[in-house]
């Protein structure tokens, strides 16, 4: 994991909104129009957080046809385990001067 990596999964669960995203969908995978009403809020601005922690890596979205032709876009969590402390920190910007990439656990891919 790269720094610039490591800040966007910082950035995206350093939000309240997205933890309370990432909490509902822990549950299982959720369309957005169910999400939006369990959270309280639009589906516009969801999207928006949704977007924040599927580029993160935190959450899978796919688009799949209701039995009546519409479409859903579903969102599930994606394995992931987050550590943050000095060694993550000194491993991504060591990764940053390797040009080296990693996943969100760290480990290199």
């Amino acid at each position: 994991m790269t720094s610039e990596e490591l800040l966007a999964v910082l950035a995206a669960v350093g939000h309240a909104q997205r933890l309370r995203v990432i909490a509902e969908v822990a549950g299982g995978r959720m369309y957005v129009s169910e999400l939006a009403r369990r959270l309280g809020i639009s589906r516009p601005l969801l999207y928006m957080h949704l977007e924040r922690l599927e580029k993160a890596g935190l959450v899978v979205g796919s688009l799949e046809l209701s039995k009546s032709g519409k479409a859903l876009k579903y969102f599930e969590l994606a394995p992931f385990d987050l550590h943050v402390n000095a060694r993550t920190i000194a491993a991504a910007v060591a990764a940053d001067a390797e040009g080296t990439v990693s996943d969100v656990k760290g480990t290199p891919t």
